[in-house]
């Protein structure tokens, strides 16, 4: 028996407890958080939906708003791989990646228990603090003001993924002129403050309605913290009603039974469930109680009664788990595909956008002094050139074989410069002076093709329209003046 204590404490000694390394995770996460909205690849952000500018940065391509059919292909694989995940793992994203949970994992375990000593343990999150000493008021209040503190940051940093982070500084150096933004911050800094500071774990249990979902999402083989009642012993009966708060008395009616009531599962739940008691849709697989319950059984030189395990495994015990079932690959093939249609669609970004709109008036017919016809088209381009850079455009008229050169530009007469994200209105006029088509019943809609181009021999640059120029009918023509 001692043999097995002391590989148990060996073992003990050697795992990374669950809670370790989800402190790791955070760090990472939070890292990539606070540094991406800081890189840039060619002036472009990983990720950045820029209200102010009406921008949006994928992958450090910028497109424009007119192109925000994208925004719904990363909003189905964020929520598809989020269901996938919870069917593979179960609620692992609230224990892991949820923002809620790690500000108050860095309030409660951090800034009240770590540094200022206002719990006395991580390893108790029941026991609440006597808040009538003085002492204990001032620690809460202090840590109330350094949360505000870090809240402002998480707060600024949110807000980079909306507008940049550069011109965030320049936007604060002026706060008068950006008071939506101002009021954007304090609102979610007051927000976090209310709840992480008050709300705390009952966001996650009454208000995220993630939790609600769950259970439709699990099946038996997914991973979860399960308590093995086999070989700990019933502890609930069938109506969810504790039986036993003792092991002797647990162990008289199962005398196999090794749960030793010790309870430091339920201690250490940061949702205040009993793991014993089954799948709980308040539990979001932080670990902490397979922590506690490896800690406790590892003295007595036992497997922890607590595991990240499934239904299938310790409940049903009908063979290991099957991580990569059906339905898994079936959620893997959905965000390939997703995945593929998003990176075919981006990366057919147009460098410039172009809209032509016909005038109202659909032609004018005008005889020169030499007796020669005049018909003129107009339309209204509205160009916009979406990459960073100024660049110098024209355009090209593309007629039908037959009439090439017979169909020109008259206005503008020459190139112009477009800037980065402006929005340029031209007025084109095509003009033709031949006698395109000889029809005395009707006007002739001649179909063309605009061509417009950047200059500085870019060819990526370019943009190809459909449009149609409009030529009169013939009796139009000779009673034009």
């Amino acid at each position: 028996m001692s043999e097995a204590i002391a590989k148990g404490k060996e073992y003990i000694a050697k795992k990374m407890p669950w809670r370790i390394m989800r402190y790791y995770f955070y760090a990472v996460v939070t890292g990539i958080a606070l540094i991406l909205p800081w890189i840039q690849v060619n002036g472009n952000h990983f990720f950045l939906l820029s209200f102010d500018k009406l921008k949006l940065h994928l992958a450090f391509v910028q497109f424009d708003m007119q192109e925000m059919y994208l925004m719904p292909f990363l909003l189905m694989i964020m929520f598809i791989g989020i269901f996938g995940l919870t069917v593979l793992g179960g609620r692992v994203f609230c224990g892991w990646m949820c923002p809620q949970t790690i500000f108050r994992v860095v309030y409660r375990d951090l800034i009240e228990t770590k540094l200022l000593k206002l719990h006395k343990r991580i390893k108790n999150k029941q026991q609440k603090p006597d808040m009538s000493k003085m002492e204990n008021k001032v620690k809460k209040t202090l840590a109330v003001l350094i949360w505000t503190v870090l809240a402002f940051i998480a707060a600024a940093d949110l807000i980079w993924y909306f507008v940049s982070p550069y011109d965030f500084i320049d936007y604060m150096m002026n706060p008068g002129d950006h008071m939506i933004l101002v009021g954007t911050i304090l609102t979610t800094v007051a927000f976090l403050v209310y709840d992480i500071v008050f709300l705390k774990e009952d966001f996650c249990i009454y208000v995220c309605p993630y939790s609600r979902i769950q259970s439709v999402l699990y099946d038996d083989d997914t991973v979860m913290a399960i308590y093995d009642p086999h070989r700990g012993g019933e502890i609930y009966n069938n109506n969810k009603e504790k039986m036993f708060t003792k092991q002797k008395d647990l162990q008289a009616v199962e005398s196999a039974a090794e749960c030793t009531t010790c309870e430091s599962c339920v201690t250490v739940c940061p949702t205040h469930i009993d793991i014993r008691q089954g799948l709980q849709l308040e539990c979001i697989n932080c670990l902490e109680c397979v922590d506690a319950c490896t800690t406790v059984m590892g003295k007595l030189g036992k497997e922890s009664l607590v595991r990240w395990s499934s239904e299938k495994e310790v409940l049903y015990q009908k063979g290991k788990t099957h991580f990569l079932r059906p339905k898994i690959w079936g959620y893997i093939g959905i965000l390939l595909v997703i995945s593929i249609i998003l990176g075919m669609m981006g990366s057919t970004k147009e460098h410039m956008l172009l809209n032509i709109n016909k005038e109202t008036r659909l032609y004018s017919v005008k005889k020169t002094y030499e007796g020669n016809i005049q018909v003129d088209n107009a339309y209204t381009f509205l160009l916009q050139n979406t990459l960073n850079e100024d660049h110098e455009y024209y355009f090209d008229v593309v007629v039908p074989e037959g009439m090439e050169g017979k169909i020109k530009i008259i206005k503008p007469s020459k190139s112009f410069v477009a800037k980065p994200g402006v929005k340029k209105k031209k007025i084109v006029v095509l003009r033709t002076t031949e006698l395109l088509v000889k029809d005395p019943r009707k006007d002739t809609v001649i179909p063309i093709e605009i061509h417009a181009y950047a200059l500085d021999d870019r060819e990526e640059i370019s943009v190809i329209r459909k449009s149609t120029f409009i030529f009169p009918r013939y009796d139009v023509i000779e009673n034009a003046k």
